[in-house]
């Protein structure tokens, strides 16, 4: 027999400010119909005051918990993907497991920016795989509005705040493609990239500093990348586009995500979409996708679904799950 980590639950968190794109013409020159035509975005959602991206990520999990039917006390594990952590240290990890009532168990963060949920769905399954654990919470969550640089139009208008959470659990598989669960994964990064997309402050300069983007550099890459790590996973796991029921992309940008899709010959029909309403929520815009597509009553289980991102690093990989 062969041990899987299949999905046992799922949930989302967004900030209860609503932030539509009418509201930056107030401050810079740009347009709804402007951000629309160039991205996709409609409206986002904003973090308020106090509300930091472990208080996102733990009510994202106690969402997950509950769509489980599970108990904190279920859990071994806690991983978070975010760039946007409430402090250097300790982890946003820990901080939830707190946050959750968890004494137990481990927690951690994995920072690959928009594809740190790849990245840590990834480490999830290796745990799991390996025996390291039997349950774990994989979280995405942002606070990218802590981020932005207010002043460019290019960047500001593009990000929002939530979280997405997803339990998976060890389960006793066929070892076949029609097995339940994360049946492959595909990472990579390039540091040659990375002037194409980063935040100018850190440690080294005292400073929280900006995102900063190159978008006409980044749009190019991410259109080869994500659809040649698309295939890659799906080669991994001996199946095909034509296999695929839903791709759940990371949600930057909707001509990306088209140009992917058709690089893959997957129809939009099959696509699940929710960058006009998120905004780019970079390392919580996969979970709070799934979590989307599967209160919809769209993504049902024995699915198959391709989800791929790419991120500053450059950092970019995709996972094949079978829902």
């Amino acid at each position: 027999m062969t041990i899987r980590a299949v999905v046992a639950g799922i949930g989302h968190y967004l900030p209860e400010r609503v932030v539509p794109n009418s509201e930056f013409e107030k401050t810079l020159d740009t347009t709804d119909e402007w951000i629309r035509s160039r991205s996709g975005i409609e409206r986002r959602h904003f973090a308020a005051d106090g509300e930091n991206t472990s208080h996102l990520a733990t009510k994202a999990a106690q969402n997950a918990l509950k769509d489980a039917g599970l108990t904190a006390d279920d859990i071994d594990a806690v991983i978070v993907a975010t760039s946007t952590p409430d402090l250097t240290f300790p982890s946003a990890a820990t901080m939830v497991q707190h946050q959750l009532g968890m004494t137990s168990g481990f927690a951690f963060d994995v920072q690959a920016v928009c594809a740190g949920f790849i990245f840590a769905l990834t480490n999830a399954n290796a745990l799991i795989v390996s025996g390291q654990a039997k349950r774990i919470l994989v979280i995405g969550a942002e606070t990218f509005s802590r981020i932005m640089d207010w002043t460019d139009r290019g960047t500001c208008v593009l990000f929002g705040d939530g979280a997405g959470a997803v339990i998976i659990e060890a389960q006793e598989a066929a070892g076949t493609p029609e097995d339940r669960g994360i049946l492959a994964t595909d990472l990579n990064s390039d540091g040659t990239y990375r002037d194409l997309l980063y935040v100018d402050g850190g440690v080294s300069t005292g400073t929280t500093g900006h995102l900063r983007m190159h978008g006409k550099e980044v749009f190019r890459h991410a259109v080869e990348k994500l659809a040649k790590t698309a295939h890659t996973a799906l080669d991994k796991a001996g199946l095909s586009g034509g296999d695929v029921d839903w791709i759940v992309p990371h949600q930057a940008n909707l001509r990306i995500i088209k140009a992917t899709a058709q690089k893959m010959q997957v129809p939009m029909d099959n696509v699940i979409v929710t960058v006009q309403d998120h905004g780019n929520t970079s390392a919580a815009s996969i979970p709070l996708a799934l979590s989307v597509g599967k209160s919809e009553g769209r993504i049902k289980p024995g699915d198959l679904i391709v989800t791929e991102a790419i991120g500053g690093g450059l950092a970019w990989g995709a996972v094949v799950l079978r829902w």
